[in-house]
């Protein structure tokens, strides 16, 4: 009798072992997917380099350009565009056998017509009448500023990009990100949108300096409305042009490589665009061409439309989209949106993950877990790339391997921590935070799992919400942030927002984000331009004055995080293992850890200051302090003294060290010998 096989991910959890079955059959799916793109277009290589058949490309060989498009509804098709006047009848496709449409515009007649810049569109006939449509592997859209149309524009410059990356290690981010989430329209501080030229000389610098390794990127998708935050991708090859060029956009990440820092980006497969003008929907007159048909085809939430992955030319779309970021604008991988969304047809909406049954026996939509599988496969394949699930279900196996089990990713948001925070600061007093629910909700994650561990990112800004500063001072900050105006308000919020986040970056993952401008406590929220504001610009910016004025306290916390980003990537504290726990004292509100060698303390207490506060050591030695939350430069009270070298007594068989520990301060200490 065979032997049962047990997949990597049940051995390392005994809980899943009555889901091995289900947890095979994800291995299997996924290994039979890869046979049979190899049989069917020659293995994951040729599958997913889509990107350079379909769309429009050039051929050096033939001396002219081929248009391709995937369209089996279509009866024709017609490229119209600058080139030809929009002449809908001068240049048909000619359909292929496989639901492929072609036209070859060769050099000889189209050289000084069909060019860089020239806006184009393909005019699809299909029993729906005849649509104008942007072709669906378009690289570069462009809005008219009067009309405000969108049409896809040939991108071709003369003098190709020259990269200047080639010595670019990603490895370290790879292994332990540090990510700074930021949103280019809102980079720069004016009322308007960014620009990726901008973002690269006037915000990288910034990053660099704070000592993040990675920054994220949202939005970078075309989409047609730009208060969807990016979400909402109408045209997936293709950057927004709202921020520049590609060339910009090649500029931006040339320079964050040659700065030391890898650049991944916001993949949004999870949905897309309902719009027909802009996107996907109805493309060659039938619903179920890239999406879902009926219902399974709509998201009501998102009021967006649903790929369907089981497809194979949906995938071969998905899957060349992976590849395509890249390897031609060399991103460093991807922060995969919506996960939640595509493993179940109930897309989470309303249910309460608290049975394994959920993760594997109700509801859960196959084809996108395999796709996801794929998704990561190729990712990781072609270049070095880190790869991030946006997944609040907690399905077990998100960021394992597909051949123990898993979907592939390396790491997955930690999104209970910055939602945990948020209603601790809406709904208690600090005096009634519970230290184990604390600890619990920052260590309590899946063996084997990366974790990116974030006090806060762009969820918890959107208008409706407060940043976490925002949450503490509130109203206060308009007035009482000068340096030299005193004020409890002020003084709790900023002690707060330094331990939160030392907290999280120190016990809550093995990766740590934060988003744009939040380092220095950026207030208010973000709200991006829309009728229900009149458009306005006022709250999609970030206001960099404020912690560049020498007599604001916006500095103290930007400092903070800037040494606390450089304690935790120098003693590699998120790759480490996880914390070990050697104090817990709900009297004084002080939790006492140990990671990377690294002793942590936090006393939350508003008012308790503790003198000769004895706690337990895993080492004996001298122990000096490397971060003091009360330091002047942090905007603390200087209460404790640094020069101090601290060594362990020995005390009913154990090391202990005796310390200063003062009210709603956090330190770090080091093990000096």
């Amino acid at each position: 009798m065979a032997q049962k096989t047990i997949p990597a991910l049940v051995k390392d959890d005994p809980w899943l072992e009555p889901y091995s079955t289900d947890i095979q059959t994800r291995i299997e799916r996924h290994e039979e997917a890869i046979k049979q793109i190899s049989e069917e277009y020659g293995g994951l290589d040729s599958f997913t380099k889509a990107y350079q058949y379909f769309g429009i490309n050039y051929d050096p060989k033939k001396k002219g350009w081929w248009y391709r498009e995937w369209a089996p509804g279509a009866k024709t098709l017609h490229l119209i565009g600058d080139f030809n006047d929009w002449n809908r009848e001068s240049h048909p496709l000619k359909p292929l056998d496989n639901g492929v449409w072609e036209i070859f515009l060769a050099d000889k007649q189209h050289r000084d017509t069909f060019c860089h810049e020239g806006k184009l569109k393909v005019q699809v006939t299909s029993s729906r009448g005849v649509q104008d449509r942007i072709p669906a592997y378009i690289t570069r859209v462009v809005q008219d500023p009067v009309s405000h149309d969108f049409a896809g524009q040939l991108w071709a410059p003369k003098k190709a990009f020259q990269w200047k990356d080639q010595e670019f290690d990603p490895s370290k981010a790879i292994d332990m990100p540090l990510i700074y989430e930021a949103h280019i329209g809102m980079a720069t501080e004016r009322e308007g949108v960014g620009t990726y030229r901008e973002f690269a000389d006037e915000v990288l610098p910034r990053i660099k300096k704070l000592g993040y390794n990675t920054i994220q990127l949202m939005a970078i998708q075309e989409h047609p409305y730009y208060g969807s935050f990016g979400y909402h991708v109408a045209n997936f090859f293709a950057p927004s042009s709202r921020f520049g060029t590609p060339e910009d956009l090649k500029y931006l990440i040339n320079k964050a490589h040659k700065a030391g820092l890898a650049v991944i980006m916001d993949l949004v497969h999870s949905h897309a665009v309902k719009n027909e003008a802009e996107g996907l929907n109805f493309f060659d007159g039938t619903e179920g061409q890239y999406f879902h048909e009926g219902g399974r085809g709509y998201h009501t939430s998102w009021d967006s439309k649903l790929f369907n992955y089981g497809k194979r030319e949906v995938q071969q779309f998905l899957l060349s989209n992976v590849r395509y970021w890249l390897e031609e604008f060399h991103f460093d991988g991807y922060r995969f949106d919506g996960i939640t969304s595509m493993l179940y047809f109930h897309h989470g909406d309303h249910v309460e993950f608290d049975h394994y049954d959920k993760y594997f026996k109700e509801g859960v939509e196959w084809d996108a877990v395999t796709y996801l599988q794929l998704a990561n496969t190729v990712a990781h394949r072609f270049r070095p790339a880190l790869t991030i699930a946006e997944d609040f279900s907690g399905m077990p196996g998100m960021a394992r391997m597909p051949g123990e089990g898993g979907i592939g990713f390396d790491f997955r948001l930690g999104m209970g921590i910055p939602d945990f925070w948020i209603k601790y600061l809406k709904e208690r007093q600090d005096e009634d935070w519970n230290l184990d629910e604390m600890w619990s909700v920052m260590t309590n994650r899946r063996y084997k799992e990366g974790t990116i561990a974030y006090a806060e990112s762009h969820d918890q800004a959107i208008v409706g919400d407060k940043t976490v500063a925002f949450w503490l001072m509130d109203k206060e900050m308009y007035w009482h942030m000068q340096k030299d105006d005193p004020h409890m308000v002020i003084d709790r919020g900023m002690a707060l927002h330094k331990m939160i986040r030392l907290f999280s970056g120190a016990l809550g993952g093995e990766g740590y984000l934060n988003f744009i401008g939040n380092e220095f406590g950026h207030p208010e929220w973000i709200d991006f331009p829309r009728e229900g504001n009149d458009w306005s610009y006022k709250h999609a910016r970030r206001q960099w004055s404020l912690v560049d004025n020498p007599d604001l306290k916006y500095q103290y916390l930007n400092n903070w995080d800037a040494a606390m980003v450089k304690l935790l990537k120098k003693q590699k504290i998120p790759a480490s293992l996880p914390a070990q726990q050697l104090n817990m004292d709900p009297t004084n509100k002080t939790i006492i850890a140990e990671r990377g060698n690294l002793i942590f303390i936090w006393n939350f207490h508003p008012t308790n200051s503790i003198p000769d506060y004895k706690f337990f050591v895993p080492q004996k030695g001298k122990y000096k302090v490397v971060l003091n939350s009360d330091s002047a430069e942090y905007g603390g009270h200087n209460r404790i003294d640094e020069s101090i070298v601290h060594e362990t007594i020995e005390e009913d068989g154990v090391n202990k060290l005796s310390l200063y520990i003062t009210s709603r301060t956090t330190l770090v200490l080091k093990r000096t010998r």
